[in-house]
This record gives C-alpha cells, sequence and structure tokens, in this order.
C-alpha cells in the first residue's frame, strides 16, 4: 500500500487508534474521511482536525449504505479502514451477557463484513486499492473477561485471510492492522502501563506501512508476544500470563 495521495475512509475513527491512524494519514497528504455513531463527535473533529466525517452506524446495513453512497459520490475512495468495533466484559456464567455477545459479533463481526461487502465492487475499478482490517492481538490468545471480542478478532483474522486469497488476481491488496493493547478508551486503557503507549503505537505502524508497502499483516513488535505464542509452542504459558492464571 502506498502511504501517500490516497483517499481513505474509516469505519470509526473518532477516537483511540481510529483518529489517531486517520491525523497520522492526513499528515502524510491523503484524503481522509472518518465514520462514527456521534454526529458531535464528527463535527468536532471537523472543526479541530479538518477531517471531513459521516454518519455511519455498521449494525446497520441501511446506514452503511447511505454512508457508501454519500462517501463514493464525493470521494474517490481507494482504501477503505475497517475500524469501528467495540470490546466489552462478559460473564459467562451470568445468561445476561448474551446481549453483550450479540452486540459484539454485529458491531466487530458483521460489520465488517457488511462494510467490505458494501465497497469491494467499488474499489475493484480504484486506481491501488486496498482493504485494511483490524484485528487484534487477542485474535490468538484470548483475554478470558472479554471473549466475544476475542473472538471476533479471531473471525476477522480468518476472514481477512479468505478475502485476501479471493481479491489477490483483482488487485485488491488486503492488510490486516494486528495491535496490541493500546493506551486508548477501548476497556479503559488510557493509563495502563502494560498497554503500549497510543503515540509509539501509530508511530511504528506508519513506519511498517511506510517500510512494508506490500506487507499482509502489520505487526508491532508488542504484538508478536500474542500472535507468535502458539507457533513458538508458548500458548498455555501466555494464555497463563495473559488472564493471570497458573
Amino acid at each position: 500500500m502506498k502511504t501517500t495521495g490516497n483517499t481513505i475512509f474509516f469505519t470509526g475513527g473518532t477516537s483511540g487508534l481510529g483518529l489517531g491512524l486517520a491525523r497520522r494519514f492526513r499528515d502524510l497528504g491523503n484524503t481522509v474521511i472518518i465514520s462514527g455513531r456521534r454526529q458531535d463527535l464528527l463535527d468536532r473533529i471537523a472543526a479541530e482536525d479538518g477531517i471531513e466525517g459521516v454518519a455511519l452506524d455498521v449494525a446497520d446495513p441501511d446506514s452503511i449504505a447511505r454512508a457508501f453512497e454519500q462517501v463514493t459520490g464525493a470521494h474517490d475512495v481507494n482504501v477503505l479502514v475497517t475500524m469501528a468495533g467495540i470490546m466489552q466484559v462478559e460473564d459467562l456464567r451470568d445468561p445476561g451477557h448474551l446481549a453483550t455477545a450479540e452486540q459484539t459479533i454485529d458491531i466487530n463481526l458483521l460489520g465488517t463484513i457488511r462494510t467490505v461487502t458494501a465497497f469491494t465492487p467499488y474499489l475493484l475499478k480504484q486506481r491501488d486499492p486496498a482493504i485494511l482490517t483490524v484485528s487484534s492481538g487477542l485474535a490468538s490468545v484470548p483475554l478470558t473477561i472479554t471473549p466475544t471480542y476475542s473472538a471476533t478478532k479471531a473471525a476477522i483474522h480468518s476472514y481477512t485471510q479468505s478475502l485476501r486469497i479471493q481479491l489477490a488476481d483483482a488487485g485488491v491488496q488486503v492488510i490486516e492492522v494486528v495491535p496490541p493493547a493500546v493506551r486508548t478508551a477501548l476497556l479503559n486503557q488510557e493509563d495502563d502501563e502494560r498497554a503500549m503507549p497510543l503515540d509509539e503505537y501509530l508511530t511504528e505502524t506508519m513506519d511498517l506501512l511506510r517500510q512494508h508497502p506490500d506487507a499482509d499483516e502489520i505487526l508491532v513488535d508488542r504484538v508478536r508476544f500474542l500472535r507468535d505464542a502458539e507457533r513458538e509452542n508458548r500458548y498455555d504459558q501466555v494464555i497463563g500470563i495473559l488472564n493471570s492464571v497458573g
């Protein structure tokens, strides 16, 4: 993927990793459009950062269709970044967790699939097209207090591999961005010393994109503890460390 001269649409992007990456791409000379459910946040970011925003709820297929028409009607989008997602704690002993699980699947997994499905035929006609999905180190080793979040990220990892192979002959680059825990509002990790500082994550990620334009995956060093655990026969140890057991 080239890192300049793109027109990039983000699902999500009003906070955390999404907004951080949107700003970094904008600073490199790309046209960036973010989205989110809260119009007040989109308006504030447009005023403060000069980044255009579009209202979008990835759990609503009609909202995706409207956003697609709005964005592609005004811009020649060639890069899609599926950043929207939620992360919530669940107690699997409590049947009430099912509502949380269903919402997480609807936003994290189905939201990604819906958006990719809407944009793919359009991207096939663009120059230098790319799709960036966002999984997590937890796709490889689950954080057991967030079981459905971890499961959706494992599913996105698998889905992205299939998407990459199916689109290979069409010239669409498919990149999986795999963050570790980062100091953002996700699961209230802003001040968690165990999580990677946000600016450090953004800098390493952008450096990897520049240095490896043909990469299938963007793996910062901090995420390899999780991503490589099974391959390196460390899985039992790592799942114990991650979940403070054993």
